[in-house]
């Protein structure tokens, strides 16, 4: 990659800027929090006396969000300082790394050409692929292995408080002596004991994760760098009880963000220590704003805003009020949403509502209370808000959170809440539009056509990318108002707005019942396997045909893991359904290498199914995880 001379003149300059006149800088980063579970944001939290002494000293952020709900795709923002779906790293749990935007490094590259010593210890999980960005970054990475002298950028991972902490067993439950009363649930939670303790439990982690905190604070103290270190905790995501992590509700974005700095850096904080800031701030502007403490200038490339530093006031932040969030695949589910919060408002696009939020997810069942809380729902032992998560949900919603903080009752039909809605649905389409969002192709399409450069073919297919969003908004309206410009997109000789359109009919449900023969047509013999299961899928859900012969020929065809994983999320969502799936899936219909490779996604697919094949690749990797 290269670089104008002058950036490499600028670097030379900055090296020879004495570490003094540069603040070390600390981050402290735990795994799956939400602001819900610390007290110093919310009555019943963990109390977390380290992090509340940091608080005291410095600032707390009341407005603080990921831009994705899912560890490597919001890493990957925090890295790069970019929106996923714009720089191709949105799908959770890579199927290939992303290259590198052009004129755009890691951040942690320029602090160290400017003489910075990075070290990060230890986890990195990003979508993306570039060098040189680290001094080390290993479990055994320490800003003591700087020189003596230079100023330091250190990450400190801690896993105290990842899902995987939750998976707990019957026994270890039995065993545990922790204290179930007091602990309060969500509106969409049943009250059971498995949810009290899972929530007791997890509240539990946190306090072990502050004595872990108050260790590493004593260290930076014991080195007498205290004084010269600017440090910053935050989550990494929102939390892991059942609908946060994955979802792009509050519980999986709003996450705790502290910033200390000491007295000889307190100038480049926007407010005096103690102060609560109520502007927003997310991971996107984490790159930019180290670089501007540091004393950079963030690249052009980056699309967040530094928030502390030379520049930034109280004034200024307090007027930021938008956070932009999205979901795509998490591990083998897909299921394309896109948000946006404006101040009270939450707005959510679910561009596929005719997936539940409950479409499985074998990581996330693997929790008790998840399992606990589908056996409730097919036993019909839910009310309608802890129903919800187990049904589709309407192309939109839209939330108050002063008066819903929970995001249960959804507003967007509500004609009082009209002007609110078309604005924030039209933000938001500007925005997946700007962007341009590559979320809009099929996974599969995405590798085989855009990996090489996302973002310049994200920028080459623009127009193409707008018509697919209008197509896809063509859910948001009546029929009987859409039906031409459907029927239009249907006979489009550009595949993917055929596979939009069909989308479309599917979220109007019975109500395009009209179409259905364009949807015969196009699953007997569309040219794209994608648009056929799209068509077939559309007519199962109307109940007009039995989609099995249009999918088992598609699945013998595919000509990768990945397309056969989308195939597959269709074959799940069916089956769970009231519409059923009664067809049956062949392992020997796919490659043998294919079912031998435990990165393979389709293969949990496999599993939920219980279609047999040899799962000790699965079971190994198992054995593996966190």
């Amino acid at each position: 990659m290269k670089f104008r001379p002058s950036l490499l003149v600028l670097f030379l300059l900055l090296t020879s800027v004495r570490a003094a006149d540069r603040p070390n800088i600390l981050w402290i980063v735990s795994e799956d929090n939400a602001v819900e579970y610390l007290r110093l944001y919310a009555a019943g939290g963990a109390e977390m006396p380290n992090i509340e002494r940091l608080a005291a000293g410095g600032l707390v952020f009341d407005r603080a969000f990921a831009n994705s709900p899912v560890c490597s795709t919001s890493r990957s923002s925090i890295i790069t300082g970019s929106y996923a779906p714009r720089i191709g790293a949105m799908d959770h749990r890579r199927s290939q790394h992303a290259p590198m935007p052009e004129g755009l490094r890691m951040f942690p590259w320029y602090l160290r050409q400017a003489g910075y010593y990075t070290s990060n210890n230890v986890k990195t999980d990003y979508n993306l692929r570039d060098r040189d960005m680290w001094d080390e970054s290993s479990d055994r990475a320490t800003w003591r292995k700087r020189k003596e002298g230079q100023p330091f950028f250190h990450v400190q991972n801690f896993t105290t408080t990842h899902e995987s902490s939750l998976h707990f067993t019957a026994e270890e439950m039995a065993a545990d002596k922790l204290d179930l009363t007091g602990i309060a649930l969500t509106p969409y939670q049943p009250d059971t004991p498995v949810f009290r303790y899972t929530k007791a439990r997890y509240l539990a982690r946190h306090r072990l994760l502050d004595r872990q905190i108050g260790e590493l604070l004593a260290q930076l103290e014991a080195d007498g760098l205290a004084g010269d270190t600017i440090i910053f905790y935050y989550g990494d995501h929102g939390g892991v009880m059942p609908r946060s992590k994955g979802y792009i509700f509050e519980s999986g974005l709003h996450v705790p963000l502290v910033v200390h700095a000491p007295e000889k850096w307190r100038h480049l904080l926007p407010a005096a220590p103690g102060s609560r800031l109520p502007g927003f701030v997310s991971f996107i502007d984490l790159a930019p704003t180290v670089l501007n403490l540091a004393g950079l200038k963030p690249p052009a490339a980056m699309d967040g805003r530094a928030f502390l530093g030379a520049g930034v006031t109280a004034e200024n932040l307090a007027q930021r009020d938008e956070n932009y969030s999205a979901a795509d695949r998490f591990d083998e589910k897909y299921d394309l949403v896109r948000g946006l919060r404006k101040g009270r408002f939450k707005y959510l696009r679910n561009y596929q509502p005719f997936n539940p939020d409950a479409l499985n997810n074998t990581y996330r069942f693997r929790q008790p209370a998840y399992a606990e809380w589908r056996e409730l729902f097919r036993a019909g032992r839910l009310d309608a808000a802890q129903r919800a998560f187990f049904e589709p949900r309407l192309p939109e919603s839209l939330f108050d959170l002063e008066k819903d903080p929970h995001e249960v009752h959804n507003l967007a039909a509500d004609p009082a809440y009209a002007v609110v809605l078309a604005d924030l649905r039209g933000r938001l389409a500007a925005w997946v539009k700007g962007m341009p969002d590559l979320g809009f192709y099929p996974e599969n399409i995405f590798l085989k056509d855009a990996i090489g450069n996302p973002v310049a073919y994200g920028r080459e297919h623009r127009e193409q990318i707008a018509r697919l969003v209008d197509t896809a908004d063509l859910a948001l309206r009546p029929f009987a108002g859409v039906r031409p410009a459907l029927e239009q997109a249907l006979a489009s000789t550009d595949p993917w707005t055929r596979y939009w359109a069909l989308i479309a009919c599917s979220t109007h449900g019975p109500a395009a019942a009209a179409l259905a023969p364009a949807a015969r047509r196009l699953a007997a013999d569309d040219p794209e396997r994608l648009v056929r299961v799209r068509a077939a899928e559309f007519l199962a859900l109307i109940r007009a045909e039995d989609p099995h012969l249009v999918i088992a020929r598609a699945l013998r065809e595919v000509a990768d893991p990945v397309e056969a994983n989308l195939i597959l999320n269709t074959v799940v969502m069916l089956r769970d359904s009231p519409v059923g799936y009664a067809g049956k899936i062949q392992a020997d219909w796919f490659p043998a290498e294919w079912l031998a490779n435990a990165r393979n996604q389709f293969l949990l697919r496999l599993e939920y199914l219980e279609v047999p094949f040899d799962r000790s690749a699965l079971d190994a990797k198992r054995d593996r995880e966190i």
